[in-house]
C-alpha cells in the first residue's frame, strides 16, 4: 500500500489516479496513525515551503514521517515534497524542513542564467541522469518531465541523481538510502512519469 500525505498543500487526485493506473493501491495519510497501514509513502505538495513545514509540524506528520524513514520504509518527495526533505528554503527564512537531506532550497537566479529565463520554471524539460537510481529504471537521459517551480535544491552532488537545465543546471532528483525525491511532477508526465511511480512502488 502506497500512502500519500495529505496536509492540504495540493490536489492529490491526479497522483492517486496515476498510482491506480500502474496497478497499485493508494491510501490518504492525514494523521500520524495512518502511517501504520502503508509500506511506502509519497510526500507531494504545491505552495509555500514555510506553510507546508508548519502544517507538517503542527499535525505531527513531520515527526511521524521521520520515524517511518528510520524504520527503513521508502519515502518519495515530489515537487514541494522534494524541497521539504531539505533543511531550509530561501522562500521561507526561519522555516525548518524535515532535514533528511543536507542543503537548502534556492530561488532560480536569473543572474546565473546563460539566457533570459522566466520564473517559475514551467513546462516540459529534459532529465539528465547523473547516477544510477532505482527511480530511473527504464528511463534515459533526455526523457522529458513536467515542471512547475520557482525554487530548486542546492546540495551535495553525492545525493543528486538527476539534473535539469533551465538557464543553468540544477538538481532535480536526489536519493539517500530509502529517501528519494524528484522535483518534476510524475503524475503530470504521462508514460515517463508513470514509470517513475512504478519504480518507486517496486523499490
Amino acid at each position: 500500500m502506497i500512502g500519500i500525505v495529505d496536509y492540504q498543500m495540493g490536489n492529490l487526485a491526479s497522483l492517486r489516479n496515476s498510482i491506480a493506473r500502474i496497478g497499485f493501491e493508494a491510501a490518504t495519510v492525514k494523521r500520524p496513525e495512518d502511517l501504520k497501514d502503508v509500506d511506502r509513502l509519497i510526500l507531494p505538495g504545491v505552495g509555500a515551503f514555510g506553510d507546508a513545514a508548519q502544517r507538517l509540524r503542527e499535525s505531527g506528520l513531520g515527526e511521524a514521517i521521520g520515524r517511518f524513514v528510520k524504520e527503513g520504509r521508502p519515502l518519495l518527495g515530489v515537487c514541494l515534497g522534494l524541497q521539504l526533505l531539505f533543511e531550509s528554503s530561501e522562500e521561507s527564512p526561519g522555516a525548518v524542513g524535515l532535514g533528511f537531506f543536507r542543503g537548502t532550497v534556492r530561488r532560480f537566479d536569473s543572474k546565473k542564467a546563460e539566457h533570459s529565463i522566466k520564473i517559475p520554471h514551467m513546462g516540459w524539460n529534459k532529465l539528465i541522469i547523473s547516477q544510477n537510481s532505482p527511480l530511473f529504471n527504464g528511463i534515459e537521459s533526455g526523457d522529458r518531465l513536467y515542471f512547475v517551480h520557482s525554487y530548486h535544491a542546492d546540495c551535495d552532488q553525492k545525493i543528486v541523481t538527476a539534473t535539469c537545465f533551465y538557464g543553468y543546471e540544477f538538481a532535480c532528483a536526489a536519493q539517500k538510502e530509502n529517501v528519494l525525491a524528484i522535483q518534476p511532477h510524475p503524475e503530470k508526465s504521462y508514460t515517463t512519469g508513470l514509470k517513475i511511480l512504478k519504480n518507486f512502488a517496486l523499490f
